[in-house]
This record gives C-alpha cells, sequence and structure tokens, in this order.
C-alpha cells in the first residue's frame, strides 16, 4: 500500500474511532415571548413543508391537581373538546378535519396539552379554536356527566380489564413515592370522579386554564410577525387569574427496599418491575443515568436484554425507561423513577430474577462500562431527540415543556450539550450511587391461580 493509501486508511480508522456525535448541533430558530395576561408564546418558523402545529399546554398534570380531585386533570382534558358558545360540542374536530389537520389531546405528571396540525394556510383557525376554548369553555351538567362516563370507560378499557393493569406505572409510583403528588392515582380514581361537581369542574377551569399558565407554541411554515398578530388577536384579551401556590413534588429520600407481591386475575404470566429513584435533571448525575439506562436495557443488544432474555432465557422481553410509556427525558418537571420491567416465564423465580439483574448492575458499578458502550448510547439518544425537532408536533411539545418548566424554550438548541460530555467513570458512579437496593420498589406481578 502506498503512501496515501496508509494514510486514507488512517484517516479512515479515525474517523471511525471518533465519536459520531462531535458534530455541531443543530439551531432551531426560536422566538419567545410573554403576553401582559402571562401567557407564554414561542414561534419556530421552518419552511421545509406547508405544514404547521399550534400546541397549548397548561401546567396541570396528573401529579398537579387539588387532593380529593383525584384524575381531574384527566377529566378535563376531555372537558376541553366538549366545545363553547361559538364552537359547539363536536365541532372543533370538524373545523380541524375539514381543513386538512389533526387534532389531539393528552394528560401527563405536569401538564395537559392540546394540538392541531394542518396546512400551513389555515393557522390562523387553530389559533382561533384554542384562543376560544381557553376562554370560553362550557362547564355543564351535561358535559361533566358525560365525560366523567368516558373517563371510568378509558379507566376500565385501558386499566382494570387488562392484564397487569398498568402497574409499571400507576402501581409502582402509587408504591414507590410518599408525597401524595406523586404516589395517588392521577389517571382516574372512581370515588373522585363520581363525587365531581360542576362548581368543581367550573373552578378547575377558571384556575388552571388561564393564560398565565399556559404555554402556546407555533411550529411551521408560517411568518413569525403575522403569527404575533394572531395571537394578539385571539389571547391578549383573554384575562390572567390567579393561581395557587405550586405543590410541593419534592420526595423524600428512600433508605430501604421495597418489594411486594400483586396478584393478577387477568395475567396468564408473571412479570416483573422496578422502580429507582432518579437525580434531579439538574444534577450532573442525570445525563449519565439515561446514557446508563440505554446501555442497560435501550434495545435488544442492552446488557439486561441480553442477559435475561437472550442468554439465560428468564424473560419473555425486557425494557424499561424513564417516565415508562409516558414521556421522554425532558418533558417532566419533579422527581422521576427509571423503570425496567418484563414477562419472565413460568417456574422462575422472582428472586432469581433479580438476582441476575443484580449481577448486570454489579458488574457496571464495580468494572465499569466501554467507551462504546457510552458513544453508541449516545448515537442512539442525540438519534432520538433529533427525530423529535424533525416532527413539527414533536417540536412543539419539546418548545412549549421547556417554557413551561425552564421558561427557556431556547433550550431546545443545548439540551444535548451535559449528554456528549458524559464519560465511561461518569455512568460507573452513576450506577453505584442510584441503581442500589434502598433506592428501588420492586412489584413482582403474578397470575392470581399461581401466586406465591
Amino acid at each position: 500500500m502506498n503512501r496515501i493509501g496508509k494514510f486514507l486508511l488512517f484517516l479512515l480508522i479515525a474517523l471511525m474511532a471518533r465519536p459520531l456525535f462531535a458534530a455541531a448541533n443543530v439551531q432551531i430558530p426560536v422566538t419567545y415571548y410573554k403576553l401582559p395576561n402571562g401567557l407564554k408564546v414561542v414561534i419556530s418558523e421552518d419552511h421545509i413543508a406547508p405544514v404547521v402545529a399550534v400546541a397549548v399546554y397548561y401546567h396541570t398534570g396528573f401529579r398537579i391537581e387539588p387532593k380529593n380531585q383525584t384524575g381531574f386533570a384527566h377529566l378535563f382534558e376531555h372537558m376541553m373538546f366538549q366545545g363553547t358558545p361559538a364552537v359547539p360540542k363536536f365541532e372543533i374536530s370538524k373545523y380541524v378535519q375539514s381543513n386538512g389537520g389533526v387534532l389531539n389531546g393528552s394528560t401527563r405528571f405536569d401538564y395537559t396539552n392540546y394540538y392541531e396540525e394542518l396546512p400551513a394556510d389555515r393557522v390562523e383557525t387553530a389559533l382561533w379554536l384554542e384562543g376560544d376554548r381557553m376562554k370560553n369553555l362550557k362547564v355543564t351538567e351535561e358535559n361533566l356527566a358525560n365525560q366523567k362516563d368516558v373517563v371510568m370507560e378509558e379507566v376500565r378499557v385501558n386499566v382494570t380489564n387488562q392484564p397487569y393493569a398498568l402497574y409499571q406505572w400507576i402501581d409502582l409510583w402509587e408504591n414507590a413515592n410518599k408525597n401524595w403528588y406523586n404516589s395517588h392515582n392521577g389517571y382516574g380514581d372512581f370515588t373522585d370522579l363520581k363525587a365531581a361537581t360542576v362548581k368543581m369542574a367550573q373552578d378547575f377551569y377558571d384556575t388552571y386554564y388561564a393564560p398565565n399558565n399556559a404555554v402556546l407554541a407555533v411550529v411551521g411554515d408560517v411568518d413569525t410577525a403575522a403569527i404575533k398578530n394572531m395571537v394578539q388577536k385571539y389571547f391578549a384579551a383573554i384575562p390572567s387569574r390567579p393561581q395557587p401556590a405550586t405543590p410541593d413534588v419534592s420526595e423524600p429520600q428512600q433508605t430501604q427496599e421495597k418489594r411486594l407481591q400483586q396478584k393478577d386475575t387477568l395475567a396468564k404470566l408473571p412479570s416483573l418491575a422496578i422502580g429507582y429513584h432518579l437525580p434531579s435533571q439538574d444534577s450532573p448525575d442525570y445525563p449519565a443515568m439515561v446514557l446508563l439506562n440505554l446501555i442497560l436495557e435501550g434495545d435488544q443488544s442492552s446488557r439486561l436484554f441480553q442477559r435475561l432474555v437472550k442468554e439465560k432465557q428468564l424473560c419473555l422481553d425486557w425494557s424499561g425507561s424513564i417516565y415508562w410509556g409516558l414521556g421522554n427525558e425532558f418533558d417532566y418537571s419533579g422527581p422521576m423513577l427509571l423503570t425496567m420491567t418484563g414477562i419472565y416465564k413460568q417456574g422462575v423465580s422472582a428472586n432469581d430474577l433479580i438476582s441476575n439483574i443484580d449481577a448486570v448492575i454489579g458488574d457496571v458499578s464495580k468494572n465499569g462500562v466501554t467507551e462504546k458502550e457510552v458513544n453508541d448510547a449516545l448515537v442512539r439518544f442525540r438519534s432520538g431527540y433529533y427525530d423529535q425537532l424533525e416532527n413539527h408536533v414533536s417540536r412543539a411539545h419539546l418548545l412549549a415543556t421547556f417554557a413551561l418548566f425552564s421558561d427557556r424554550p431556547e433550550k431546545v438548541n443545548t439540551a444535548l450539550d451535559p449528554f456528549l460530555k458524559v464519560k465511561p467513570a461518569d455512568v460507573q458512579a452513576a450506577a453505584a450511587k442510584y441503581l442500589i437496593p434502598s433506592n428501588r420498589t420492586i412489584i413482582d406481578r403474578v397470575p392470581a391461580e399461581g401466586g406465591k
């Protein structure tokens, strides 16, 4: 091989060894301001396609709701589709769909959101609709009774009549946490839902569905100046409303492992879920924990999947995440669990499964992880983050949650920076600090007929 060939080969090897995440971050355009009534407004102009996403996020969710009103945030997600004097029930969907768009809403721990995605030249329709229901929702006995039934039926379909009953979220959080705001069933407690009155519903709307408790995000093929004029037209006259003190959602440190077994009349195979308390998002340990989770259970090449499913064949599957089943590493504000879960085989004991999990974690704590594992996790994590930025609705989601929780939507351009600095030693130290028995809650969910 001549000198040029050797140089090219050396360059190729060097590039392959170099972390792929060294490339410069993309720069998302962000215009951010606040109306006098307190509404936070984020606009991200993007002319790649003639589409726009309009999203409104309210700072109320599963754990931000009054005591004795469990499930109210979820209930009100449904109530917001019940119409106003100007836009009767069912009409909001017709407006959006007849203009070639889609819409939806959801409730999570710390927010309730609504969005529309439409052709860009129909953006004013979405802004009008959202402004109208922020100001003029019809809270009536008929609408409330109807939506209480809808929510309870949703809970029956998704929880009580399903094997495992979302125990990896609902039951794990109820047992891992002590603070009521984190440990109650925010999806919908039937006793509290049935007791809901029109006055309670109206008070909830008047309190939490205020412009000074919300973020409006507009992302897509729009002109920023024109959007500002439309926002002024449809939102500026909505009055702000007094807000209650933000509830204290902090959790005391767990000092002793919690283990419990639950019997499930619908499950055919046993399942295990483990919840470890995470450091706060602003902790220097947090990025290492995010990447550690990917190394342990990010996909089928992960350490736990290989050990539990492939090698030992104890489980049919194994996975886990931060904010299991509900969100991502950025879109929450408060305590969070790293959840590990899988369905395991009959004849396997929960203790044997836990011993194998501890062996994998113990190896990381004692011997660490490789630089390649960290680099691979970073590549996966960054790829997933960029995927969110490419989608208008997902980008609006990130911008809105950054604005809602930290008043910094521009963080969308720097959120990855701490993760790019994580070293193998950081991952090892995080495992030894947080993935310990005294910091976890374990639920063994077994078929009722085979309860141990």
